[in-house]
């Protein structure tokens, strides 16, 4: 990884490297970098991971076996911008699977707690739209669902 731009740090209890591949295994141009480990120096356990770094689509990570602390909320989520239907259910599926769980108007927590919106693309046009009531009857929609359906929203944007 070089110096320049971020990189997103992510508190693990002792599971960074197995979400790194989880991760990994999820998203496009993604892969597992520099794996640290901790030394006879400590203080974890010599041999235990301290940190991994990893990318996905792109966006680089490092997960940090910092321990019980700290954990996730919805304080913080990664958008996922969804070019068309099948996107939306392959990313919900990958990211709910194996005790992930729905949320709410396109969020849900993947099994290591970390929340995710898996929005269609045009989900901001839609939403705030100039056509006032469009927009309303497709923010009511939304509302409604867990896991976006991007016809189900252009209808009711469509709506008369």
């Amino acid at each position: 990884m070089t110096a320049n731009g971020f990189t997103t740090a992510l508190w693990f209890d002792g599971q960074a490297e197995e979400a790194a591949e989880f991760y990994v295994s999820v998203f496009k141009n993604a892969e597992i970098g520099r794996i640290a480990r901790y030394t006879e120096a400590g203080p974890g356990e010599p041999g235990a991971v301290v940190t991994v770094e990893f990318t996905a689509n792109g966006q680089r990570f490092v997960g940090i076996n910092g321990g019980p602390q700290f954990t996730f909320d919805e304080a913080i989520s990664f958008q996922i911008h969804c070019d068309d239907q099948a996107e939306i259910d392959y990313y919900w599926g990958a990211l709910t699977a194996n005790g992930g769980h729905e949320v709410q108007c396109g969020w849900l927590r993947d099994r290591f707690g970390l929340s995710w919106q898996v929005i269609p693309s045009e989900l901001t046009d839609l939403i705030s739209s100039p056509d006032a009531e469009g927009a309303t009857r497709a923010s009511r929609a939304m509302l409604s669902m867990k896991k976006l359906d991007i016809a189900e929203l252009k209808r009711a944007f469509a709506a008369a």
